[in-house]
């Protein structure tokens, strides 16, 4: 499925057929310490991750909320999750009354290991037929997306040459070419960060 690519959407390199790097991390140069961003290879703020306070007055309010905001602090998604251990993700700012654009249900979960099926507009969130699934380890940071045998984007820890400890904090995010936008591949990250909770 084809997801249309926001206005303010990262477009990484001019040639769309090479993979490119975004690196997270809660320590960027310029964005208050705490707050996850993610960088391109020159160093360039390309988007940043707030957690916002519960709305009181939702119906069903979930237990957490994030934004996800580009570069300039434009609000590209918000992302939903609910104690079932679903989340939904909405264009713009944090309303649950905007448009739909995905749903995310855990099919698996262990101390290591965590599977997400992600449904592309979210309507069928109760279909056993997914749309892209995300496999992986949150504690060490690395995870595969995958769209049917594709793979989408894959991330794991920062390595260096002679480093017996791997820090947690910093690591690399791929995202391959491909039809999907890629803030939609780092709000599916920022959801599978949390798929332990």
């Amino acid at each position: 499925m084809e997801l249309e690519t926001s206005d303010c959407a990262y477009t990484g390199t001019e040639d769309h057929n090479i993979p490119i790097d975004l690196f997270g991390s809660k320590k960027h140069a310029g964005v208050p310490r705490g707050i996850l961003s993610f960088t391109d290879a020159s160093g360039n703020i390309v988007f940043k991750v707030h957690r916002q306070p519960p709305n009181p007055t939702s119906s069903s309010p979930p237990k957490d909320t994030k934004l996800l905001l580009d570069s300039n602090n434009n609000p590209l998604f918000s992302i939903h999750r609910y104690q079932n251990g679903t989340w939904k993700c909405y264009k713009g700012s944090g309303d649950e009354n905007k448009e739909l654009v995905f749903g995310v249900k855990r099919s698996v979960k262990t101390l290591t290991r965590v599977e997400l099926e992600v449904l592309i507009s979210g309507e069928r969130l109760n279909d056993d037929v997914f749309d892209l699934k995300v496999l992986g380890s949150p504690f060490k940071r690395s995870c595969s997306i995958y769209k049917d045998a594709d793979l989408v984007a894959q991330s794991s820890l920062m390595y260096k040459l002679n480093q017996i400890y791997v820090r947690r904090g910093k690591f690399r995010l791929t995202i391959f070419p491909g039809i999907l936008d890629h803030s939609l591949i780092v709000a599916l990250f920022v959801i599978f960060l949390n798929g332990r909770k």
